[in-house]
């Protein structure tokens, strides 16, 4: 699934040579990744190397109430045994598994892996049956580092490779019990919280020997919880909007931070200058609350949250408590896990990824042409963002399903609000979504989003002006927008010039319109690469109404948005690709006509070529040659029926590699 890099001069280091800085993005050090247990060999593949740049791994199960594993290499996986050096956040107990447990673990270039045989801890990291969650990061400067030292009893300093001062710092005594000391920025050097516990911020100039860290150390005063004489310790170091990464080396992918809780559904909105994909959440001014962890494999949707507790061995949970947004997230819970009236919050944020612009349409695009009569019900080679889903039989709605909003649909052949669909909105898995055990006559098209290709924004209307940040970082060429919340048809914008755009809808044959920005209807100025400009219009931003918004551009070699004249014969259109489109939506904008979908998994060849229609619930039209290949993209051929190519009719299409 190759990514890289957007087009663009590269940044250089600052010593005068001119050598140029590899840019560093995300997803190749920070992973979520969920797998099932087998009671035997478990290997993760995510794609961070945690053998040549070290890390940590957090491994929990999601579906039992067993412990944390947090294992690192700067300790070792192992002991010279078999057993993990695994280290619980929920206990105070030194590094160990239970005894004569047969557990070894080991880092790898693109994950881990982790055999168990036998005893108790085989619950902690790979028992049938369990499901599990691992969270992987790899050490690198202005992101995180692992540290470990031997205590003197002496307030002295540690050096560290964050090359930032740290955000946040959890220190933990390995050879015997004690807790997980936490300093983090927003309490300051003087207090300090313990990971394993519910408490408050408690003030202690010791602990840190009330010195601030800096970009090459951190400082420890003489208590045992940081630095008793002979005792062993391991810190975990995590930075502050640091930058660093991105194709400049200016963009921020951690961010540790605080809010004010104000008790209200419509709680503290926390700007992070990014989406994040994982949270980390304390009540800090105040005891009995837990350490909240999110993610947003797991689910962070807006109509729902997953929940595990890093003091707390329990089983995941869930319930409404935040929403995410293109720029942070909003607190939406009355609840004092993360909101208590006047309460002081800490988090620890990451950035969502892929940052890399995809390089093959196979990283972001797939289609499953059958379904599966097993969870996942739609399968995909890639975490999938988005799926919709059709009876090519016909006879039933299309089905819209995505990540961001969670288990809620939409049909595109209708204007119905979303409507719950639990078994096919879950997206919790690593290749696939849907839980339903029924829908196995049913095909899905799934798409990844990533820079460049595709985005999605979930919003509230405001009835006035709204910018609308999204992270496609170019201009988007296609938007597809739906409320969530009401019955109003599917607003689609096009043909972005300098004083007219174009529109329509989804879910009909109608022929688009034209309309200019200064009329401040649908938009008032043109879509740039970080905002949508929004005007007050119901079909995508009445004041109150919830909306969705699919942000499609062209991406070399990936993906074009797109128009053409028909001829009324055959004609080659020119995608910039090599090996052809494997999917195709064509609309007809100067007359009516269907949104015409063709995908080459259900053939797009020489001969016949079926076709769906995006806005119907009919079933496929078969028996007509109305696209067929072409290495540049792809080539219309006129029927009457289908009619994809009628002379000089203006069309609009999205073809993906």
């Amino acid at each position: 699934m190759p990514l890289q890099s957007t087009s663009g001069a590269a940044s250089y280091d600052g010593f005068g040579g001119g050598v140029p800085v590899v840019p560093k993005y995300i997803e190749d050090y920070f992973s979520t990744f969920l797998y099932s247990g087998n009671a035997g060999t478990q290997t993760v593949t995510n794609g961070i190397d945690l053998s040549t740049k070290g890390g940590m791994v957090w491994i929990k199960s999601r579906s039992g109430a067993y412990p944390h594993s947090i294992l690192d290499t700067v300790r070792g996986f192992n002991y010279s045994g078999t057993q993990t050096k695994r280290l619980d956040p929920s206990t105070t107990d030194s590094q160990a598994d239970a005894a004569g447990n047969a557990t070894q673990a080991t880092p790898l270039t693109d994950g881990f892996s982790v055999t168990t045989s036998g005893g108790g801890a085989i619950n902690f990291y790979n028992a049938s049956g369990q499901t599990y969650t691992s969270w992987s990061w790899a050490k690198a400067p202005k992101f995180f580092d692992v540290v470990t030292y031997t205590g003197n009893a002496t307030a002295r300093t540690i050096a560290h490779n964050l090359g930032s001062a740290p955000g946040c710092i959890i220190v933990k005594r390995t050879d015997s019990t004690g807790g997980w000391y936490t300093y983090h920025r927003s309490t300051g050097e003087g207090k300090e919280l313990l990971l394993n516990s519910t408490a408050s911020a408690q003030d202690d100039l010791a602990d840190w020997n009330n010195t601030a860290p800096t970009a090459t150390v951190f400082s420890v005063g003489t208590p045992a919880g940081t630095n008793i004489n002979g005792a062993t310790y391991v810190a975990y170091l995590f930075a502050h909007n640091a930058g660093g990464f991105g194709l400049t080396g200016t963009d921020n992918v951690i961010s540790c931070g605080s809010y004010t809780g104000n008790g209200s559904t419509t709680g503290p909105v926390i700007d992070l200058g990014y989406e994040p994909q994982w949270l980390m959440i304390k009540y800090a001014s105040g005891s009995g609350e837990d350490w909240a962890m999110f993610d947003n494999m797991r689910d962070m949707s807006w109509n729902n949250t997953a929940l595990l507790k890093a003091n707390t061995s329990g089983a995941e949970s869930t319930s409404d408590r935040l929403r995410l947004s293109a720029t942070g997230f909003q607190i939406i819970s009355t609840t004092a896990l993360v909101n208590i009236n006047g309460g002081n919050y800490i988090y620890i944020a990451i950035r969502r990824g892929p940052m890399k612009v995809p390089t093959s349409g196979t990283s972001v695009f797939d289609v499953d042409l059958a379904g599966n009569a097993s969870a996942p019900t739609m399968t995909s080679a890639f975490p999938v963002d988005l799926g919709f889903i059709a009876r090519r039989s016909g006879g039933d709605s299309w089905y819209w399903v995505d990540r961001l909003r969670g288990t809620p649909s939409l049909s595109s052949d209708t204007t119905a609000a979303e409507a719950s669909f639990p078994t096919l909105g879950k997206f919790d898995y690593m290749n696939g979504y849907g839980s339903s055990t029924t829908l196995t006559a049913y095909t899905g098209w799934n798409f990844r989003r990533a820079p460049s290709f595709f985005d999605e924004v979930c919003y509230t209307g405001t009835g006035a002006d709204l910018q609308l940040t999204h992270n496609l970082n170019v201009a988007p060429e296609l938007i597809i927008a739906k409320s969530r919340s009401t019955t109003y048809d599917w607003r689609v914008v096009s043909n972005f010039g300098s004083v007219n755009y174009n529109y329509g809808f989804l879910n009909d044959t109608q022929a688009f319109g034209s309309i200019s920005y200064a009329s401040d209807v649908i938009l008032y100025a043109k879509p740039d690469a970080s905002k949508v400009y929004l005007g007050p219009n119901a079909y995508s931003n009445n004041s109150g109404d919830t909306y969705v918004a699919y942000l499609f551009a062209t991406c070399v070699g990936v993906s074009k948005v797109g128009s053409y004249t028909g001829n009324g014969s055959t004609q080659t259109i020119d995608c910039g690709f090599t090996g052809g489109a494997r999917f195709v939506m064509v609309k007809a904008t100067s007359t009516t006509g269907n949104w015409i979908v063709a995908d080459s998994a259900r053939g797009i060849v020489a001969g016949n070529d079926p076709a769906l229609y995006l806005n119907s619930t009919a079933a496929e039209v078969t028996g007509l040659d109305w696209i067929d290949a072409d290495n540049s993209g792809f080539v219309v051929n006129e029927t009457a029926t289908i009619a994809a190519n009628t002379n000089g009719v203006s069309y609009i299409f999205l073809a993906i590699a």
